[in-house]
């Protein structure tokens, strides 16, 4: 399928955020997806994403939330990447990650070639938290997070409340991805995040890996894993397409 691709920047209060946008090279309106970030940028990753999730028929779009403290940065997968984007990371606010969401949110609503009542939303590490976030404060119908670090933290990024008490605002269905194996994440906190979707009686499927470690998707890491990477991938695209179309 070709696709037509393009920076954009969207308006977030007073300033604005960069993104990437991928879509069908045709004039019909479609579902949208936000794909969120990596501590890592719109990286060349991140950018196959969001052409991937373009090929399925979405529009496509990754929000750049580091535009406040590291606009435009693109890390590789080394320690120097993670310890720049662990830096940017430590500076992220749920209120400033939630604006950010929200402005991905109208940004798509507002462009003629999106279906602005179909949007979804994934993301990996931080944007798999941040998929979390957006899936209990935005609109979108359908999310998919993998492997989001911190969502059962006892605080939320910058201190305040932790992402899983907002469970119950949770209004689509969601789809939470982790490897058994990711020590960044402890099994602890999956079964907290499990146990809190299922007293919400959120519509919800969370799965996790076996022999699978943090990053398992991304072919640019050491930790990916194939088998796990693969069958991820189809349960993403059979969740879009039965929430968006």
């Amino acid at each position: 399928m070709d696709l037509t691709t393009e920076r954009v920047q969207i308006p977030v209060g007073g300033a604005t955020m960069g993104g990437y946008l991928a879509r069908p090279a045709d004039a019909e309106r479609r579902p949208a997806v936000i794909v969120f970030m990596e501590i890592f940028g719109v990286n060349s990753h991140i950018r196959d994403v969001v052409e991937r999730v373009a090929r399925e028929g979405y529009v496509a779009l990754a929000p750049d939330y580091f535009h406040r403290t590291g606009p435009g940065v693109e890390y590789g997968y080394d320690d120097e990447g993670m310890q720049k984007g662990m830096a940017l990371l430590g500076q992220l606010q749920a209120d400033e990650m939630i604006a950010d969401a929200r402005s991905a949110e109208s940004y798509l609503k507002s462009r003629n070639d999106v279906k602005g009542d179909r949007i979804g939303a994934m993301g990996f590490c931080i944007g798999g938290h941040m998929t979390y976030l957006a899936a209990c404060t935005t609109g979108v119908r359908a999310a998919a997070s993998f492997y989001g670090g911190g969502i059962a933290a006892p605080k939320g990024p910058g201190g305040g409340e932790s992402t899983v008490t907002r469970t119950p605002q949770i209004g689509g269905r969601i789809l939470c991805l982790f490897g058994q194996e990711d020590t960044l994440i402890p099994q602890s906190q999956v079964e907290t995040i499990r146990k809190a979707l299922r007293e919400a009686d959120i519509d919800h499927e969370v799965v996790v890996y076996p022999g699978a470690d943090h990053g398992f998707f991304c072919d640019q890491r050491a930790t990916y894993n194939e088998s796990a990477a693969k069958d991820a991938w189809q349960r993403v695209k059979k969740l879009f397409k039965a929430e968006l179309g």
